[in-house]
């Protein structure tokens, strides 16, 4: 994930990391791009040590556009309101890197229903919401982000899980 944003992200960039989970890939992030990197997620799941804060999943504590990026990694499908969560990265950040499965085409849908499945046996309140590559467009649209780069991403093991992903670089609508 860090080589497909090196494009966009530079150097000692401040990344915000929404829904870090284990901070695995924060603590990539942060080393790959000498970043001033802050994890936050609804419950402390870290093995990595990277600076955490515990949020609400709707508010995020920071002043209008304290980060350069808000970086987005599967985990807008987990949202409980994912229309207010973009609104928050939108208000803290720049930019907002996401990368999400796609719910295109039959096969993918099936994937997608699966991962909802095995999702709920561990967190049985979830809420899984996948979407499709123009149901995400007019996501965007609807809170004032514009799509400037937008590419199919294809895993290194993606014939062993071969869900379509996809990379969105978005920025404020002027």
């Amino acid at each position: 994930m860090a080589i497909e944003c090196l494009p966009f992200i530079e150097k000692n960039s401040k990344i915000l990391d929404i829904g870090c989970g284990s901070g695995i890939v924060g603590y990539i992030l942060k080393e790959f791009f000498k970043a001033d990197l802050i994890g936050v997620d609804i419950i402390d799941r870290r093995v990595k040590n990277i600076p955490f804060l515990v949020i609400d999943g709707e508010n995020l504590p920071f002043s209008e556009n304290f980060f350069d990026f808000s970086f987005i990694s599967y985990v807008l499908h987990h949202a409980k309101n994912q229309k207010k969560l973009l609104e928050e990265a939108k208000r803290v950040s720049k930019k907002i890197i996401v990368f999400e499965d796609l719910a295109d085409g039959l096969f993918n849908k099936i994937l997608c229903f699966i991962h909802q499945l095995t999702y709920k046996i561990f967190q049985k309140d979830s809420k899984i919401v996948f979407k499709n590559k123009n149901d995400w467009k007019r996501s965007f649209e609807e809170v004032g982000l514009k799509i400037i780069f937008e590419k199919e991403i294809f895993p290194v093991f993606y014939f062993l899980f071969p869900q379509k992903r996809i990379l969105f670089i978005l920025e404020k609508e002027k």
